[in-house]
C-alpha cells in the first residue's frame, strides 16, 4: 500500500521549502522595516472565534472531533480573527497602534467540499490595530506595494474597493434579495443578476453596481452622480483622498507603480470588512492570479473584547503558493537546496571523536555553516568523493586517528 498525504494536503520537499523561505526572507525585513513585529497564534481555535460573529462561513472551517460539544475546536481558515482575539485578550497592557506580522499556514475547505481540492495554504501578512483613517489605510497599501517590489514583481495590479460604500449602495434592494444580489456582484455573475426577480429600476441599479470598475477618476465621477446619503458622500471623498495620497507618495519616491483599479463591486469572502478592501492580481499565462488581499475591519476586535470596545484594524495577507507560482518563471527562486560546505570523514574508528569535534568547531566558527559527518565508515574514498560531488559539497576534511586534518577541495 502506497501512503499518500490526505486529500487537500501536500508535502513541501526540501527545494519547495528553500524557495518558500526565499520569499519569506525577503518579506520579513520589509515588515520589520515598517515597524511590524512577528506574532504566532494558535493553529487550533474555538469555532466561534474563527467564525468571527458569522462573518466566516462555517462550511469553510475544518472542525476537529471534540467531546466538549459546547466549545468545538477547529483549524484557523485565516489569521485575522485569531490575531484580533489575541490582541484584546492577551495584549491588554500594550499601547496602540499595534503593528503585527505573521508567516503561517491556514486551513480551509474547498468550494462545495470538492474532494481533493487544496485545504492547507501558507500566508504572510500584517495587521495594523488600534488606528483608523487615511494615513493607516495608505500605510497598509504602500507596505503591500513595498513587499511586492522586494520580491522583484513588476506586473501586478491593485484592485481597490470600499465595502462600506458598496454595502450601502445595496440598500435599495429588498431584504430577501439583497444577499443574492451581493453574491452575484461578488462573483461578477451577470446572468444571475438578470434572472433575479427585480424591478426594471432595481435591475438597472444592480448592473450599474456590477460594472463599477475602472480608472479611479471615472468610477468616482459615476458614483458621485448618484443620490448619495451624507455618509456615503463622505466615504467617497475619503476614497478620493486615499487614491490621491497613494499617487503623491509614489511620485515622491520615484515609483512607477500603475494607479489602482477602483472596483466598487469588489466583495471579499470574509464578511467582516467595514472600509476599504483590496486585492493584488498578477496576469499569468494561465490567467489572473490572486497574490493577496485585505481590507479594513473596524468592528471585528469588539467581538472578542471583554467590554465590546470598538478598536479599528486593517491588514492584508499574501498568498505564498500563488507568489511561488508567479515567481518561478522569473528565474529568481533558488533552483537547488543550500549545499553543505564541508564533509568531515573519519578515516578509522579511532578518529570518530575527533571527527565530531572538528565538525562542531567548523559549525561554530563565526557563522553557523552547514557541515556533514560521513556516517558510512566502510565507504571507499572514491565513493565518498562521488557523494560530495553529487551533493555539491565544497570540500572534504579527512580526519586521522591522531586528530590530524587533511583538507581536500572537491573538483
Amino acid at each position: 500500500m502506497i501512503h499518500q498525504p490526505p486529500a487537500g494536503a501536500r508535502d513541501l520537499l526540501p527545494l519547495d521549502v528553500t524557495q518558500k523561505r526565499w520569499i519569506e526572507k525577503r518579506l520579513r525585513p520589509v515588515f520589520e522595516g515598517w515597524g511590524y513585529h512577528r506574532i504566532i497564534t494558535s493553529t487550533v481555535e474555538r469555532l466561534d472565534t474563527l467564525m468571527a460573529g458569522g462573518a466566516i462561513a462555517q462550511s469553510t472551517v475544518i472542525q476537529l472531533q471534540e467531546r466538549e460539544e459546547d466549545s468545538p475546536l477547529a483549524l484557523r481558515p485565516e489569521l485575522t480573527a485569531s490575531i484580533a482575539r489575541t490582541a484584546v485578550t492577551r495584549m491588554t497592557d500594550t499601547t496602540f497602534p499595534q503593528r503585527l506580522y505573521y508567516n503561517a499556514n491556514v486551513f480551509r475547505r474547498g468550494k462545495n467540499n470538492s474532494h481533493g481540492s487544496q485545504q492547507e495554504f501558507y500566508q504572510a501578512g500584517v495587521e495594523l490595530l488600534g488606528v483608523g483613517g487615511l494615513l493607516a489605510d495608505a500605510e497598509i497599501l504602500l507596505l503591500l506595494q513595498d513587499c511586492l517590489q522586494s520580491l522583484g514583481l513588476r506586473q501586478w495590479r491593485l484592485i481597490l474597493g470600499e465595502s462600506g460604500l458598496t454595502r450601502s449602495l445595496l440598500r435599495t434592494f429588498p431584504d430577501p434579495l439583497k444577499d443574492k444580489v451581493r453574491q452575484a456582484i461578488a462573483h461578477l455573475d451577470r446572468l444571475t443578476l438578470e434572472a433575479l426577480p427585480l424591478t426594471p429600476e432595481q435591475q438597472e441599479r444592480a448592473l450599474f453596481l456590477l460594472d463599477l470598475r475602472g480608472r479611479p477618476e471615472d468610477v468616482l465621477q459615476r458614483v458621485g452622480e448618484l443620490e448619495l446619503e451624507p455618509a456615503e458622500r463622505e466615504t467617497l471623498e475619503n476614497l478620493k483622498s486615499l487614491i490621491d495620497l497613494l499617487d503623491e507618495s509614489n511620485h515622491s519616491n520615484g515609483s512607477t507603480t500603475v494607479a489602482p483599479i477602483l472596483d466598487l463591486s469588489l466583495i471579499q469572502p470574509m464578511d467582516y470588512y467595514t472600509g476599504i478592501v483590496f486585492e493584488v492580481v498578477s496576469e499569468t499565462e494561465f490567467g489572473p492570479q490572486s497574490l493577496g488581499q485585505g481590507g479594513r475591519y473596524d468592528r471585528l476586535l469588539s467581538l472578542y473584547h471583554p467590554q465590546g470596545e470598538m478598536i479599528p484594524g486593517i491588514g492584508f495577507a499574501l498568498n505564498l503558493e500563488n507568489l511561488h507560482q508567479v515567481l518561478l518563471p522569473t528565474g529568481q527562486l533558488p533552483t537547488t537546496t543550500p549545499a553543505t560546505q564541508t564533509l568531515v570523514v573519519p578515516t578509522n574508528p579511532r578518529a570518530y571523536a575527533a571527527a565530531f569535534a572538528h565538525a562542531q568547531t567548523l559549525r561554530q566558527n563565526g557563522e553557523y555553516i552547514p557541515v556533514e559527518l560521513d556516517l558510512s565508515p566502510q565507504s571507499s574514498q572514491s565513493a565518498i568523493r562521488q557523494y560530495a560531488r553529487d551533493r555539491r559539497i565544497a570540500q572534504i576534511a579527512w580526519i586521522e586517528g591522531d586528530g590530524k586534518v587533511e583538507i581536500e577541495i572537491v573538483g
